[in-house]
């Protein structure tokens, strides 16, 4: 198949373009590398070295014969993407391209601005891209498990089956975000809905849990191919964020009680996924929901998973409990479907020892690169 990554340089759309390629479609990337310039903004770094964007493509060609395309530039900026489209004609479009960060969209009114601009204009621009250029492709948009918040009842794939004064309908699940990023997704979500619905378009919204490794075989080949790995307040989650803490002789800073519970899935899984949707692409018309991680842990749950392998590898680590600078239930109930992914095709790679172990050994090889005053949150949601 003809796939563009949208955000293909990230943390997600990079491996995800590799996995892809390798496994024989054609494969192209847009990116205005905004990523690589929040770390400059925040002061901040991937503890593994980053190559720029054309270095990467070039070593994976060097190593496979297989060429990736790149065009750097903002789906914000739509005679860009319509020219794009117009080269590429995919037939399947995979959007990785916002600004993903919760906190990052809680610094300030601007960042708050900036997040749901960039979200929700760039990707309303590729619907109508895919409409007006090339209506039979199939868009595939990471959405975030976070769009459904934490109800007291179980989490359904997209929608909900609801019995009101005696008559049933199926509904869009009710959303309750925590953060202006949150919201992004939740609008995107609505405008991919309606477009399905007026316009025929073909979509998939993958409702991703919190991702976490940082490496996939591909990326391993070569270290001009390495992925990010990310531990600061703002962009690095819980896990990373721990592990890097256990290996600098930091405590293990929990946000409130730690039972705030989420989805988690492995990296490895995050291209696998992308690729399931992509070999069995929605109907025309067709708006679908997977949502898409294969556990469920507590914050506090991760922290007492690193410190047990941290400890065997000679840290001495503590769990603190901080005042959580977020505004969110700290212990509640959490239970969310997840069984498409599966049904189709996904064998999970699961939460273990050796996966936080490998992790904390990329950390170490690397530990002179950690900014050690990055590691405690930053913004504040209050």
């Amino acid at each position: 198949m003809n796939i563009i990554i949208a955000g293909g340089d990230g943390f997600c759309g990079w491996p995800t373009a590799l996995y892809l390629s390798k496994q024989g479609h054609d494969v192209s990337i847009i990116d205005n590398l905004a990523r690589r310039k929040w770390d400059d903004e925040l002061h901040s770094n991937s503890i593994t070295p980053i190559a720029d964007l054309s270095e990467r493509v070039e070593k994976w060609k060097e190593l496979t014969g297989r060429e990736i395309r790149t065009y750097e530039g903002d789906l914000n900026h739509y005679d860009f993407l319509k020219q794009v489209l117009m080269t590429e004609k995919p037939e399947a479009f995979v959007h990785f391209a916002e600004q993903r960060s919760a906190p990052y969209s809680m610094i300030d009114r601007e960042h708050a601005v900036y997040t749901q601009v960039n979200n929700v204009v760039g990707n309303l621009n590729v619907l109508f891209g895919i409409k007006e250029i090339v209506p039979d492709c199939h868009l595939i948009k990471l959405g975030t498990m976070g769009e459904y918040g934490t109800p007291n009842i179980p989490i359904e794939e997209g929608y909900l089956e609801v019995e009101h004064k005696g008559r049933k309908d199926v509904l869009p699940y009710p959303k309750q975000p925590g953060s202006f990023y949150h919201l992004s997704k939740v609008h995107d979500s609505h405008n991919i809905m309606f477009t399905c619905k007026i316009w025929g378009i073909r979509a998939t919204d993958l409702n991703q849990g919190v991702v976490y490794g940082h490496e996939t075989d591909e990326t391993k080949m070569d270290p001009v191919l390495s992925n990010r790995l990310d531990y600061d307040g703002v962009f690095g989650t819980a896990l990373n964020r721990f592990i890097i803490q256990s290996t600098i002789g930091h405590d293990l800073t929990v946000y409130g009680k730690g039972g705030q519970t989420r989805g988690f899935l492995n990296l490895e899984d995050t291209v696998r996924c992308i690729e399931i949707a992509a070999e069995n692409p929605a109907d025309r018309g067709e708006f679908r929901v997977f949502n898409q991680f294969t556990e469920e842990f507590s914050v506090l749950d991760l922290a007492a998973k690193v410190q047990k392998v941290a400890q065997e590898e000679g840290f001495g680590t503590n769990i603190a409990h901080l005042d959580n600078p977020r505004v969110e239930l700290e212990e509640h109930y959490f239970h969310a479907v997840n069984t498409k992914l599966k049904d189709l095709g996904l064998e999970p790679h699961l939460l273990t020892d050796e996966v936080i172990r490998d992790i904390l050994k990329a950390v170490m090889h690397h530990k002179d690169r950690v900014i050690e005053e990055n590691v405690l949150p930053g913004v504040s949601w209050k």
